[in-house]
């Protein structure tokens, strides 16, 4: 051996990743590694590793100090002597996840990629101290993906770039165009006159966009002497100044908007414009949504499944994180249903009573992927007859239906969507289908039904859907019962986990040896967190925003709450890596996945996160005993 190999050798052994290893092994390992050692030198200020480059090396300090960055360049760690970097982007997708670069002139030991793997894959104590071990280790993995992600490190305060441009309500719309060109702006707030405001503050009651002005104005010949109150959006959709991004993100994709007045305590602050958040998403959804909902035809909505996969494929590549990927995708399937709609009543005339169509499901808790069918149903007025009215509405229904179909979401199996004349009912049925599951449940109709605790309103009276999600949540908050049997249907599905924690894999279709992550993983995931969201009364719809009402109720042990954020986020974000994967080699997109395929990375963390599962179950079982519910 060389002296500089015997000299690296030497070094490496005093490092707490190899100090775990049996001492009669530590000496032939090191030995390997020092021999397959490359040695560099980076001048201060030197770029060692860039953001997205391919990763090749685990990069160790031996002298000098080296920052590491985030994607949005911000500060995540300085390293000197002995410390190491690069681990993250060798055991995912071999891609530098964060840049780096030399603060002092600093000597680096370079070790390839294929000597790092060995050691993970054969060493285990150096594995466990590399990625910190058991849930620990799943934080970690999730809280780098997430701080690399700038939508999850930059608040809304982050993003505004200049003050309010405000307009008082009693100006015309003349004056906004006016004061919206003076201001180089495309949007601004209305606000009520300060004496005018019972807390002596301006108090926000619209926004007035470019596209209001053209639309509404312009194209309706009305004067610009026309009140700016008569061509306002209002009430207004807003998000908070103390928000993170992908918040604002979320908003703008659900309700299809490009301008959020962001608040202080009530008080408008600003605008965030939709180019503000692109600036942090090279792929937008936005952009597939837009061509969606400008689209004349059910065969035009079709022709864009191609857009969508790539978006999905874009998204998942840039390893934008599993909850807003699972957003991005539902915005797109909600406007789908929303351009279907307006060209079913554009073909067969306005509707004969109001109604509300609904999205049930992963699209409703906004986590849906690649691979989904179409659950939906309608919520018809009361005054509905079914012989006057429904032959209407069948005929909405099987028009979207089929369009949705076309459009890459399958039909459901089991019958969960507008065509089926039971979910398609006046608002009466559909409070006495939530009483009798409520109040006389049964295992076997709450496992049919338990989708339809998951609805949101996507076209039409929506806010008939936020009114009886109020509704069930009021019967459901602390109903011993009826949350005994939720929790019985919500063990239905177990973790692939056998009793020493082996993968337990199964048949799935044409595939053997497999284990189904949506199946086995999220769904069983969504499950129990919907228990315990039912049981405190909550209205919130996605898992995550669910989870963190209940870590705020206490309903969960001290720790289990993020455990099950970090086992929900790790489990989604492998299943739609597959799916993209999936998608780009041409294979129908699957949920099942071969864990021999996985890094040794990817089956510690997935044991992790179905352990967290599983002992969640445990947990739900007792907890939601008859006579227990508090």
């Amino acid at each position: 051996m060389q002296d500089e190999q015997i000299e690296i050798a030497q070094f490496l052994r005093r490092l707490t990743p190899f100090g775990g290893l049996p001492p009669e092994q530590t000496q032939a390992v090191v030995n390997r590694v020092a021999a397959t050692t490359d040695v560099a030198y980076f001048q201060a200020g030197a770029d060692i590793v860039s953001f997205g480059a391919p990763a090749r090396y685990w990069h160790v300090v031996r002298s000098g100090v080296v920052e590491v960055f985030r994607r949005d360049g911000t500060l995540y760690s300085r390293l000197t002597e002995g410390g190491y970097f690069g681990e993250a982007g060798l055991l995912q997708n071999k891609k530098v996840r964060f840049p780096a670069r030399a603060l002092e002139d600093s000597l680096l030991y370079l070790i390839p990629d294929t000597t790092f793997a060995e050691l993970f894959e054969q060493q285990p104590s150096f594995a466990d101290q590399v990625e910190i071990e058991d849930r620990a280790r799943l934080r970690q993995v999730v809280s780098t993906r997430e701080a690399s992600d700038p939508f999850f490190t930059t608040t809304v305060l982050d993003l505004l770039k200049r003050e309010l441009v405000s307009l008082g309500e009693h100006a015309s719309a003349g004056d906004a165009a006016k004061r919206m060109t003076e201001a180089s702006v495309s949007a601004l707030t209305i606000v009520r006159e300060v004496a005018e405001s019972a807390a002596g503050e301006p108090v926000l009651i619209g926004i007035v966009t470019d596209k209001d002005i053209r639309s509404r104005l312009v194209a309706c010949d009305l004067p610009f002497a026309t009140p700016v109150t008569a061509i306002m959006s209002a009430p207004v959709i807003t998000v908070d100044h103390d928000q993170m991004a992908f918040e604002a993100m979320q908003l703008m994709l659900r309700h299809n908007i490009h301008n959020l007045p962001v608040l202080k305590a009530s008080q408008p602050l600003g605008m965030v414009g939709l180019s503000d958040l692109l600036r942090l998403e090279s792929s937008s959804s936005h952009f597939v949504v837009g061509q969606i909902l400008r689209q004349e035809s059910a065969e035009a909505l079709a022709a864009l499944k191609p857009e969508v996969q790539s978006s999905f494929v874009r998204l998942v590549q840039e390893e934008v994180s599993a909850r807003l990927v699972g957003s991005a995708m539902a915005a797109i399937g909600r406007s789908f249903k929303q351009r279907l709609l307006e060209l079913g009543e554009r073909a067969l005339g306005p509707p004969p009573v109001p109604y509300c169509f609904l999205a049930l499901g992963s699209m409703a808790r906004n986590e849906q992927g690649l691979v989904t069918d179409q659950d939906n149903a309608l919520l018809l007025d009361d005054r509905f007859e079914p012989k006057r009215h429904d032959a209407y509405f069948a005929q909405l229904a099987q028009f979207v239906s089929d369009g949705l179909a076309a459009c890459g979401y399958p039909y459901c199996t089991g019958g969960i969507m507008a065509t089926n004349t039971r979910w398609r009912q006046p608002l009466r049925v559909w409070q006495g289908y939530f009483q009798q599951w409520i109040h006389s449940p049964t295992p076997e109709g709450l496992l049919q039904a338990s989708i339809f605790f998951d609805l949101d309103g996507v076209w039409g009276e929506i806010a008939w859907a936020d009114r009886l999600r109020e509704r069930v949540a009021r019967q459901t908050k602390g109903n011993a019962v009826f949350l005994a049997c939720m929790a019985r249907n919500a063990l239905q599905r177990t973790p692939p986990l056998g009793f020493f924690k082996g993968f337990v894999l199964e048949t799935d279709g044409e595939q053997s040896q497999v284990m189904n992550l949506k199946r086995r993983g999220t769904a069983p995931m969504a499950d129990l967190i919907r228990v315990h969201t039912l049981a405190m009364g909550a209205t919130g719809l996605s898992s995550f925003d669910r989870l963190r009402a209940v870590i705020d109720a206490k309903l969960l042990l001290p720790g289990t709450g993020q455990d099950l954020h970090d086992a929900l986020e790790f489990i989604s974000s492998v299943r739609l890596r597959k799916q993209a994967k999936d998608a780009q080699s041409g294979a129908p997109p699957s949920n099942s996945i071969d864990p021999q395929r996985l890094s040794g990375f990817e089956r510690k963390s997935l044991r992790d996160a179905f352990s967290i599962l599983s002992d969640a179950q445990t947990y739900l079982k007792f907890k939601y005993q008859p006579g227990r519910v508090a």
